[in-house]
């Protein structure tokens, strides 16, 4: 099994910026890329930003230039930094892992991020 704890999120204007933290712990070698994910009320979860373990990189065309996916191997912990925010960026985060971005097996607990205007 593999958890994922987030950390992060929060309230900002329009323009400001937050990063978001995923720690993985458990079976993490059965993870080959870690991701994050928006639910915005009333729409389907997408994907915004995705890593591979050799660090290969893949952004939602309505955050690339704004937000930046990394990881940090030794800690086992993924970030978003989402920088330029605007208020269509407000929805539950969730950072997922898994073998490949379309089967993402594990999940974590969601982080509300709010923009407003």
């Amino acid at each position: 099994q593999v958890q994922l704890v987030e950390s992060g999120g929060g309230l900002v204007q329009a323009g400001g910026s937050l990063r978001l933290s995923c720690a993985a712990s458990g079976s993490i070698f059965s993870i080959n890329v870690m991701g994050w994910y928006r639910q915005a009320p009333g729409r389907q979860r997408e994907l915004v930003a995705a890593i591979t373990n050799g660090g290969t990189a893949v952004y939602a065309d309505s955050v690339k230039g704004r937000f930046t996916i990394s990881r940090d191997n030794a800690k086992n912990t993924v970030y978003l930094q989402m920088n330029s925010l605007k208020p269509e960026d407000t929805a539950v985060y969730y950072c997922g892992g898994g073998m490949t971005i379309a089967r993402m097996n594990y999940w974590g607990q969601g982080s509300q991020v709010t923009v407003s205007s």
